[in-house]
């Protein structure tokens, strides 16, 4: 069966995918407020722990932040469903709820959510202007030909794993989270939320060195965030810049094959996918976002005849996609450096017998 062929079969099985998934778009305040109590209840009590560990040893503390970042990470994905309006029915609930989370994650709730949900609208479109909007920058192979030198040095510098899934989500907590870098229309509201938001989590970091001596505290909290950030960075990357991803100019992008194509199911051992919020499940998570993470697994399970179309990944298979730099339009698909400059050698052979 051709790509097209594929597409048209998905397109036809999803044509009343609203319907097909609205029963799982159903917030329960039950599973709601037992998510809640597993993930801050676990995560209270190993920062307790390590503020002990700190007495005896800094590298045991280090440790245990590593455990603690995927605690973190769930907290982040209770933050996430509420940006989406999904974790609960009520709304305010939601945005409390959400709010609360942000002083965890250090990530801002109302701009972080706008900017989350601008990326679900636009995932997988090639305008510049909105390629990296909630994603990861990605240049296209006729971008890459066409850049500078230090262009495409700068670009090589950005995608060294290193900087890509180490020093970029320092940069994105940092920084990019802390300033309005991102200004659509209407967002006036959301940037003042923003500003008031880091003055909280600023009072909040303020208030707990104090009291339990700056040392520790720091020590304690930037090392779950730090770990925290690249669990994030890495699952980010692998949702979207997967061999087969999809991308396409606006005047050809489809929701449809954006969600389902364009996202991986990141098949993980059952304790890090639980720890992870299902969020592996990237594919049902795009097609409709208003289903809570507690409903994910389900809906992929009763739905399962999507894993005909999906791209499948498991945690060593993913680490591969590291070397995933640049998209070429030609075959619909990521490409590596090596690839590339093989093409180009390739290409200036047959340019010059031409």
């Amino acid at each position: 069966m051709s790509e097209q062929q594929i597409n048209d079969e998905l397109r036809q099985r999803l044509k009343n995918w609203p319907t097909l998934f609205h029963k799982y778009a159903q917030a329960n305040t039950k599973k709601a407020v037992l998510q809640m109590i597993t993930t801050f209840l676990p995560y209270i009590g190993l920062w307790a722990l390590m503020y002990w560990s700190t007495f005896y040893s800094w590298w045991l503390t280090f440790g245990l932040a590593a455990i603690n970042a995927f605690f973190l990470v769930r907290i982040f994905i209770i933050q996430h469903d509420c940006g989406h309006r999904s974790f609960f029915n009520n709304q305010l609930a939601n945005k409390i709820i959400g709010w609360f989370c942000s002083f965890f994650s250090t990530i801002p709730y109302s701009y972080w959510a706008g900017v989350h949900n601008f990326h679900h609208g636009h995932s997988g479109q090639l305008e510049v202007e909105v390629r990296d909007i909630g994603d990861l920058m990605v240049m296209t192979v006729e971008e890459y030909r066409k850049a500078s030198f230090w262009q495409r040095v700068g670009y090589r510098i950005y995608r060294w794993p290193i900087v890509t899934f180490v020093i970029a989500p320092v940069i994105y907590l940092g920084l990019y989270n802390r300033i309005p870098l991102v200004n659509l229309s209407g967002w006036k509201k959301i940037h003042t939320q923003l500003h008031l938001n880091n003055l909280a989590l600023l009072a909040c970091y303020l208030l707990l060195g104090w009291a339990l001596g700056w040392q520790r505290f720091l020590f304690i909290q930037l090392s779950i965030v730090f770990l925290f950030g690249i669990i994030a960075m890495w699952f980010f990357y692998v949702q979207h810049q997967h061999e087969d991803a999809y991308k396409e100019w606006k005047s050809k992008w489809e929701y449809v094959l954006s969600a389902v194509k364009g996202s991986t199911y990141y098949k993980l051992p059952r304790l890090v996918q639980w720890l992870t919020g299902n969020i592996g499940y990237h594919h049902i998570h795009h097609l409709n976002s208003k289903i809570p993470n507690y409903h994910l697994e389900r809906c992929a399970k009763d739905n399962a005849f999507l894993d005909k179309y999906i791209t499948t990944v498991t945690f060593w298979e993913s680490l591969k996609l590291m070397h995933n730099k640049l998209w070429c339009e030609e075959t619909k698909r990521m490409i590596t450096f090596l690839e590339f400059y093989h093409r180009e050698y390739v290409r200036n052979l047959q340019m010059q017998r031409a």
